[in-house]
């Protein structure tokens, strides 16, 4: 765990533990590496001064202290798959080197809570709220909301400068790092790319379902399981084919993803989510969900629904019963069908690109069951 002290008090590397990393035991493994290289890292913070050490811990504590590690793990089974062996000399390399997609996601997931004003994450203050805490418990001068959102924005650019350090510092052969370069840039693009989109159509009030899809595209799908599949695959030189196999099952299983991420926004159990119920329809998040509601109310000619839902999204006031009436209303409209019908055609049609590619086991099974478990969960 981390403590604001600055010490960091962590599993061993990898390497530590009998030199090799294991299948059956991907979490530990991934835990171990994050931890050993942010022991490191928060020791160069605390060189240039205590205050930042201090802020580093809070970057450190949010990584290692929730997540389910789907992206290292996507980008474990795309290297077994195309040959990696787990007793290779380069195989604690790989899970350094795929660990770094964890502070990939830390970067992500603390801006984009920023972004949307969002108050907890994981059951916990978000990290804007929580140094804006800081601030007005100190009393210090300005504004304690201003001090927070400067500090999540420098410790979100910090996770993502800290991810490619543990990427290039992994020890990969060379030709390894060379190969893994192309889908590690495209990755980072694409997940700001999406991530701009997303905040675009919250400003602009783009309800479409086209819309809502290329952001599931791009924010999540490729930096979720499409980019670590491709990483993996990379690392172990994985013929083309391979690659391309990967990308059709990353991209569909990707979006589902998502898709169920939306229905459990606004009907997920907060106990289990770690997020207040109907927080998305109070951010304004314009997704698949809410698009197919609006598009159906308004070809029923439903305006008095269309209203109402529109009415909510990016509402910050929506109470508890504003929230059940849009349930009822994306329900009685048959969103949420639609939805949990999308979800199941883009899981088969990933199964379908998996049993076609000719992937190494137990590669291929462990990729199925990641596909039934992603659009399946209840968190």
């Amino acid at each position: 765990m981390v403590t604001r002290a600055g010490a960091v008090h962590a599993a061993p590397d990898p390497s530590e533990a009998g030199g090799r990393a294991d299948d059956t035991r991907l979490g530990p493994a991934i835990e171990a590496a994050l931890a050993s290289f942010l022991r490191a890292r928060t020791a160069d913070a605390a060189a240039i001064d205590p205050a930042f050490a201090d802020a580093t811990d809070a970057l450190v504590a949010f990584v290692l202290t929730g997540g389910k590690r789907i992206r290292p793990t996507f980008a474990w089974w795309g290297w077994r798959g195309a040959g990696g062996e787990v007793g290779s000399p380069e195989a604690v390399a790989v899970m350094r080197a795929i660990s770094a997609l964890e502070l990939v996601q830390a970067c992500a997931l603390i801006h984009d809570d920023l972004m949307d004003a969002s108050a907890t994450r994981r059951g916990r203050p978000t990290v804007h709220v929580d140094f804006a805490r800081m601030h007005a418990g100190a009393g210090w001068r300005g504004m304690p909301a201003r001090f927070g959102a400067a500090s999540a924005i420098l410790l979100g650019d910090l996770a993502l400068a800290w991810a490619d350090d543990m990427l290039h510092a992994a020890g990969l052969p060379p030709a390894a790092v060379r190969r893994v370069a192309g889908p590690w840039r495209a990755m980072r693009t694409e997940m700001l790319g999406g991530q701009y989109l997303d905040v675009l159509t919250q400003a602009t009030g783009d309800t479409s379902t086209r819309a809502a899809l290329q952001i599931d595209r791009y924010k999540t799908a490729a930096y979720t399981v499409e980019r670590p599949l491709h990483v993996g695959a990379a690392i172990a030189d994985a013929h083309p084919e391979l690659v391309a196999a990967y990308r059709r099952f990353g991209a569909d299983i990707g979006v589902a993803f998502q898709l169920r991420d939306d229905l459990l926004g606004v009907f997920g159990d907060p106990k289990i989510t770690g997020k207040p119920a109907g927080d998305d329809l109070r951010e304004g998040k314009r997704t698949l969900l809410l698009a197919i509601a609006v598009e159906r109310a308004e070809e029923r000619g439903r305006a008095s629904a269309r209203d109402e839902i529109d009415a909510a999204i990016g509402n910050p006031d929506l109470d508890a019963a504003g929230v059940d009436r849009v349930r009822d209303l994306l329900t009685d409209l048959g969103a949420v069908q639609a939805v949990e019908q999308r979800i199941a055609a883009l899981t088969g049609s990933a199964l379908d690109a998996l049993s076609a590619a000719d992937i190494a086991e137990p590669a291929g099974s462990q990729l199925a069951e990641l596909a039934i478990a992603a659009t399946r969960r209840r968190s």
